[in-house]
């Protein structure tokens, strides 16, 4: 790659040409099954084997309905992410396409979230583990430290990691697999168990609170945020275009699916509140609980043993994802130089990775369980809420910017404004710890920005401000004119123009703006959001806006 070709093309603006020219950075490995297993294996975890009895205590029987809920809120972002993933392909994922579309200052914040949303729900992995790793020690009757089980898994996939995606692939296959075939069998003997009353949960669901079905679902969103986790290594997969769309459809579909029927014939199966101790805390294995009751405590163990590699997995991809936004942001000048090296013989990122697998480690030793899957949970809602606003953004800018990606999204924008006010509901709902999360994340990206970032990145147009561009630093006579065209539409004589007002000057002006991106203009110059602009601070501030 031509560095200074690359720089070029950034400082054009030219997306695509940076996008080619990135994307050469790493051999291109995964395909579409390689895409499937990581993003399952990203999501089949603590999604399964931990929060199931979390839940409960906010629900009762009834969670299969939140889970179903959660996934439909994360519906939109999946085919968003789907479509930006097609027309950027490269390592970094959601950072990627924010930064390009925001720009630098929104690249950052939402970089240094991500990266740390994401090695939370990895630790929130190897955390979760611990109370199965009881059960083990427990039926062979020997002694183990939970934390250091944990530690030496750490260490296990963080090597994992840097000898690269194709180790990685090797072993999340077979654990996937049997982890898969083994809930089908136990699924499939406790439909013919005595206890087994499949009425209990859809009573459950129907006659809980709305209230408490939202706040469940904004809870257990955290388990499909791994299913778009993979095009954070989009510039690894072959043919990018069809197979991220492709794979991340797919696995949301069977994540779905098996989240729901498993919770559902869970609760129909084990009567009572099972998911609490004697002593009224949660139970942390409650997949241990289910096999155990359906096919007894020899092949629980064997289920428990499956929910601690299966989680190891999960962590396996948590640091192969976090690591490539690190990476992704020092390639654009955002962070230091060395995150951007990658190792000579495995061509792997390797101070990113174990930055990652280092700051885990903390996260282990200091973060309740409880509390990782809410902070990781309610930033990832909000990515996927800007996740949705990107794509409506590159559409209403494409004649200016070419987009045209291989996979366009459905039902736009319908879709994805579903996905934007329902991932706003979710995060009022879950309360404090989803804004201390934002927060943190917001704080960390601006001191990163500012610090750092600020000095080094490469000044370029985004779409966001292609709009800003049409009308800034005009000459006296087109001022005069815009001005004089804007007060002709000014109908009420209040130096004000309704939405309609300013539609019909924008095209007595000439400039080639269809509905969407006119009220997206005007929207955006509507600061007090009231429904009108302002003539002279309209002109004022697009320009001469620098």
């Amino acid at each position: 790659m031509d560095l200074k070709d690359t720089a070029g093309k950034l400082i054009q603006g030219d997306v695509k040409g940076v996008i080619s020219d990135v994307s050469k950075q790493f051999e291109r490995t995964v395909g579409l099954a390689g895409v499937i297993i990581i993003s399952l294996s990203a999501m089949l975890g603590s999604g399964l084997f931990v929060l199931p009895s979390f839940a409960a205590v906010m629900m009762d029987e009834g969670i299969w309905l939140a889970f179903l809920l959660a996934a439909s809120v994360v519906l939109p972002g999946a085919f968003s992410k789907s479509e930006l993933a097609s027309g950027m392909p490269s390592s970094g994922g959601s950072y990627v396409y924010l930064e390009k579309t925001y720009g630098p200052l929104v690249g950052t914040i939402s970089g240094i979230g991500l990266w740390a949303s994401f090695l939370l729900k990895a630790s929130f992995a190897l955390i979760g583990f611990s109370a199965y790793m009881y059960t083990i020690t427990t039926y062979f009757d020997f002694e183990l430290n939970s934390y250091v089980v944990s530690a030496s898994a750490l260490i296990l996939i963080t090597i994992i990691n840097l000898l690269g995606v194709k180790k990685v692939k090797a072993i999340q296959a077979p654990i996937l697999a049997l982890t898969l075939s083994l809930l089908f069998v136990i699924s499939i003997m406790a439909l013919f168990e005595q206890s087994t009353d499949l009425s209990r949960p859809w009573d459950a669901a129907m006659s809980a609170d709305p209230w408490t079905i939202a706040e469940t679902s904004a809870f257990v969103f955290v388990a499909y945020a791994g299913v778009t986790k993979v095009a954070a290594i989009g510039g690894e997969v072959k043919n990018p275009g069809k197979n991220l769309p492709s794979g991340i459809m797919i696995s949301l579909l069977i994540a779905t699916v098996l989240y729901c029927s498993i919770t559902y014939i869970m609760m129909a199966t084990i009567p009572g509140e099972w998911w609490l101790n004697n002593d009224g805390s949660t139970i942390e294995d409650p997949i241990y609980k289910f096999v155990e009751t359906v096919a007894g405590s020899k092949v629980g163990v064997v289920a428990a043993i499956l929910a601690v590699l299966t989680m190891i997995s999960m962590a396996l991809s948590g640091i192969l994802a976090a690591s490539r936004f690190l990476f992704a942001m020092a390639r654009d000048n955002l962070l230091p130089q060395s995150l951007e090296e990658v190792n000579a013989k495995y061509e792997t990122p390797h101070w990113p990775i174990i930055l990652t697998a280092t700051i885990m480690g903390m996260a282990i030793l200091l973060l309740p369980v409880k509390d990782v899957a809410k902070l990781a949970s309610g930033f990832k809602i909000m990515i996927f809420i800007m996740i949705n606003s990107c794509v409506i953004i590159l559409r209403q800018t494409d004649f200016k910017h070419e987009w045209n990606p291989e996979y366009r999204s459905p039902l736009y924008p319908f879709l994805h404004i579903w996905g934007i006010l329902a991932g706003l509901a979710l995060v009022y709902i879950m309360g404090e710890k989803a804004f201390i999360g934002a927060s943190a994340a917001i704080v960390m990206g601006l001191i990163v920005y500012y610090l750092y970032g600020k000095k080094h990145a490469h000044p370029r147009e985004t779409p966001f401000h292609t709009f800003k561009q049409e009308f800034r630093n005009p000459t006296p006579e087109e001022h005069k004119r815009r001005e004089e065209m804007f007060h002709m539409a000014d109908l009420g004589g209040k130096n004000h123009l309704t939405l309609t007002e300013f539609q019909h000057a924008l095209k007595k002006l000439g400039f080639n703006y269809n509905v969407y991106e006119s009220r997206m203009i005007f929207h955006k110059a509507d600061i007090n959001e009231d429904g009108v602009i302002d003539i002279d601070e309209f002109l004022n501030n697009f320009e001469g806006e620098e």
